[in-house]
């Protein structure tokens, strides 16, 4: 009977043992940025937007199925050799789950090798060349990011109209390259003439002779003349404009901005372009969270890189959410190919090819209004998913 007695008890330990749920672990996030550096501006907005979209995705809890986030801040200063070092520490020693970041395109260059070595998942934001998600893309990118595809083809929307002549100016790297090599792609042919292509490098702060090359390019060209930039971080390339555009006929045109640089949008009212987020823009209950929830901890608006964070936050959570407790990379890549998600833009899907993120961009034109420090973007037309091909560049 004693032995008996033993054995029963045993079982219903077993048993006891066997039906306790599994016990919770940590879900450790990377978040490899430029923390420091030339585009620290932007990869602060990023880190704002990444909490609160971890915030509102789980609820104010930072857990998912039972699971608490951990999230690891990385600097990569703007370093590509610094990002590529800092993503494989994260993978290699920290063992996240997966990674999200950086901000300048040279970085997440360096950094695409990283995530195939450790095949473990990289959400690229905010970095925007075309070549992450085209010909440097491997299966373990995604990215919530838009890409220089649509930036360039929402921009053509707003400038390709017959009679146009456009000269660009950009930065001399990666961001700048591919922004105008889709922009050139994006032009029908039928409308709009690209005559001259300007490259200067990021730390430019004297635009003279570049601003020169640009004007002799359009002085003597009939029609519309337009100098379409693609600039982000240092400098002030609206200072082309003091060599007195206007005495030849020559507009500025830009996407959008954060909303420090688009003080100077203000200096040209009628200005069109295309964004991909301002926060006044749209129409949804997420944004309104944001903007919401943004005003009542900064005191000011959400800028243009906190929505962006706020995606990456709200996709990884999604991905971990569906994925349950099989947070393998290959089960990861299944769950968020295809994966639909909404954020402060509204609805964003990973499409399979190529694990870029198609998401709306706007159309705008600029409004001065003594409400406001910077020159407000007003919306033309939102431009949806299904009214942008945006080409697939990688060779999956």
């Amino acid at each position: 009977m004693k032995r008996f007695a033993l054995t029963a008890i045993a079982a219903v330990i077993s048993i006891a043992a066997f039906s306790q749920p599994a016990a919770a672990k940590d879900i450790k996030i990377a978040h490899v940025y430029d923390k420091t550096g030339a585009l620290e501006a932007y990869a602060k907005q990023t880190q704002i937007g990444l909490m609160m979209g971890l915030d509102y995705a789980t609820k104010g809890t930072m857990m998912v199925n039972g699971n608490k986030i951990v999230l690891i801040e990385k600097d990569s200063q703007g370093k590509p050799d610094v990002g590529k070092s800092l993503l494989a520490q994260a993978y290699g020693d920290d063992k996240v789950d997966l990674a999200i970041g950086p901000t300048s395109s040279g970085v997440a260059l360096a950094m695409l090798p990283v995530a195939e070595e450790y095949k473990k998942i990289l959400i690229v934001e905010p970095a925007v060349a075309d070549s992450i998600t085209g010909e440097k893309w491997n299966r373990y990118i995604f990215r919530t990011g838009r890409n220089s595809s649509q930036d360039a083809i929402s921009n053509a929307v707003a400038l390709d109209k017959p009679g146009v002549t456009i000269a660009t100016l950009a930065q001399d790297y990666a961001f700048g390259k591919d922004g105008v090599k889709a922009f050139k792609q994006a032009l029908s042919g039928k409308g709009a003439k690209l005559v001259h292509e300007e490259y200067l490098p990021t730390t430019t702060t004297d635009f003279t002779a570049g601003a020169q090359h640009l004007i002799d390019a359009l002085k003597d060209k009939p029609g519309r003349k337009i100098i379409f930039v693609i600039w982000a971080g240092a400098g002030n390339p609206f200072k082309i404009a003091d060599l007195d555009l206007k005495r030849y006929g020559i507009e500025i045109a830009t996407g959008g901005n954060i909303l420090p640089a688009m003080a100077a949008y203000k200096n040209f009212p009628g200005m069109e372009g295309a964004t991909y987020y301002y926060f006044g823009i749209p129409k949804n209950p997420v944004n309104e969270w944001l903007v919401a929830n943004h005003y009542k901890t900064y005191k000011a608006p959400p800028d243009f890189f906190t929505a962006g964070g706020m995606a990456a936050g709200i996709a990884a959570v999604e991905a971990l959410t569906k994925a349950g407790n099989n947070l393998s990379t290959d089960n990861l890549i299944k769950t968020m190919e295809g994966m639909e998600f909404q954020t402060p833009k509204g609805k964003m899907v990973f499409r399979k090819e190529d694990h870029q993120a198609l998401q709306s961009m706007y159309h705008f034109k600029i409004k001065v209004d003594p409400a406001f420090p910077w020159g407000v973007p007003e919306l033309v037309r939102e431009l949806k998913i299904e009214d942008m091909n945006i080409p697939i560049k990688n060779k999956r």
